[in-house]
């Protein structure tokens, strides 16, 4: 079931012309079209179902620099930086509150791991704290789990899913900036292999740079241009609870559950694992990119060969830019995959055991999306060499609701040729490309 999502108005008309167009309406997409609106240029976005209808809108909400990568530590602070401000600007609410993110465990292996990060998280001025145990057990009053100990760092946040990126959206209108949706994006228009406009549903706006921040599709886009981008989707599966008691202002991550205080009163909860790979065509196209990756998360993944392989075999993988292409069809539209109840069902008696007072608590609703998974779950924010004119900011890896605002903010840096808000090395496309060993350091 599909998560109710803030609507925003939509525009008719393609303009004729603009100085960038971006594909995809989620937090990635809406933030680069705020930044550069902002910055006075015209911009067009075109989104093929509605904004923020899928990973933008099923996220858990959590927007942390807690446990990052090294090479997203610098983004994730900047990002977190960017959420105070939106929300300060936006005339509507994001639900953005810096409440706090919490790790707890029961095991040492955990502690050992969370000091390790600590000191490299100190080198980007990200201040986190290890906690002994009555420190755990302070930050959990009325848990029941008798915790060793844990990581906590106080300044991070949690946003709504559902709001935010309609409200950046809007911000971006204000700007000046155009956005249609149920507008899918089929090709680009290419003038002696340069970027000279796109193509959509809707007609063709020229344009000589083209930002595509089309999630788990982004990848079946960029084949159709003839460029390898190896990004899988991967079946995440959360739930709304009903208002029940608070029993923490931000965020609980553990090995039995995980939760986010939520604006509504109730709680958004999931499990971190396992996760539902659907094997599809495409795992195996990308399979030595990705093996490294599948040693070391694949006992964290269910892996299912299905209806979903089918589908994506029949699904045409080039089309002639004047006819429909595959984003139009309504299941990808707005993909909306079933979710597992499995982790769901152990999540929330996981919660009502830890704590007596949320004994009661009950499941409002259910949702499942999919995640843009890159081989070293690291995002690409990156300009693509073979293409002059196209930018790429996808395979967020389960990040991109917290970092979104920084990843907008720096595409539209690199495409602009400005002074990036991160160094955007770590983000290149070429080392998807150019046989550098892709390892995940934290994970999906």
């Amino acid at each position: 079931m599909s998560p109710p999502v803030s609507r925003i108005v939509t525009e008719d008309q393609l303009p004729e012309r603009a100085d960038i167009a971006i594909i995809g309406g989620g937090i990635i997409g809406c933030s680069a079209a705020y930044y550069l609106a902002r910055r006075g240029l015209s911009v067009v976005l075109v989104e093929k179902g509605h904004v923020a209808g899928e990973q933008s809108s099923r996220n858990w909400g959590w927007v942390r620099q807690q446990g990052r990568a090294e090479a997203e530590m610098a983004l994730s602070r900047e990002s977190l930086r960017l959420w105070g401000e939106l929300q300060e600007e936006s005339p509507k609410d994001l639900g953005f509150r810096p409440a706090g993110v919490l790790y707890v465990t029961e095991t040492e292996d955990d502690m050992e791991r969370w000091r390790k990060w600590q000191q490299t998280a100190r080198k980007y001025q990200i201040e986190s704290r290890m906690l002994d145990a009555d420190s755990a057990r302070e930050l959990t009053p009325g848990c029941t789990i008798p915790w060793i100990g844990g990581l906590y760092t106080e300044n991070d946040g949690r946003a709504e899913p559902a709001l935010a990126a309609p409200a950046i959206a809007e911000l971006a209108r204000e700007k000046g900036a155009v956005i249609l949706q149920r507008c899918a994006a089929r090709g680009l228009q290419l003038e002696r292999g340069r970027v000279a406009g796109l193509v959509t549903e809707k007609g063709t706006v020229k344009t000589e740079k083209v930002i595509c921040a089309g999630g788990a599709w982004a990848a079946l886009f960029c084949r159709r241009h003839g460029l390898k981008v190896p990004i899988l989707g991967v079946r995440a599966t959360a739930m709304r609870t009903k208002e029940a008691p608070e029993v923490t202002q931000g965020m609980i991550g553990t090995a039995p559950f995980c939760i986010r205080r939520r604006t509504d009163g109730g709680y958004t909860l999931a499990k971190r694992s396992p996760l539902r790979f659907d094997l599809t065509p495409e795992a195996f196209r990308h399979m030595a990119a990705f093996w490294p990756a599948f040693l070391k998360e694949g006992s964290k993944m269910k892996i299912r060969f299905g209806r979903a392989f089918f589908e994506a075999w029949a699904r045409p993988k080039d089309w002639p830019l004047d006819r429909p292409s595959p984003f139009e069809t309504e299941s990808v539209r707005v993909t909306d995959p079933d979710p597992d109840p499995e982790p769901l069902r152990l999540a929330i008696q996981n919660l009502r055991d830890a704590y007596p007072e949320l004994s009661g608590i009950e499941m409002a609703e259910s949702w499942a999306g999919l995640i843009d998974a890159s081989p070293d779950a690291i995002p690409v924010i990156s300009d693509v060499d073979a293409i002059p004119g196209f930018y790429l900011a996808a395979g967020s890896s389960g990040h991109g609701f917290g970092t979104g605002p920084a990843a907008g903010h720096l595409i539209g840096d690199i495409a602009l040729g400005e002074e990036p808000i991160v160094d955007p090395y770590p983000f290149r496309f070429s080392r998807m490309v150019d046989g550098t060993t892709l390892v995940p350091e934290t994970g999906f």
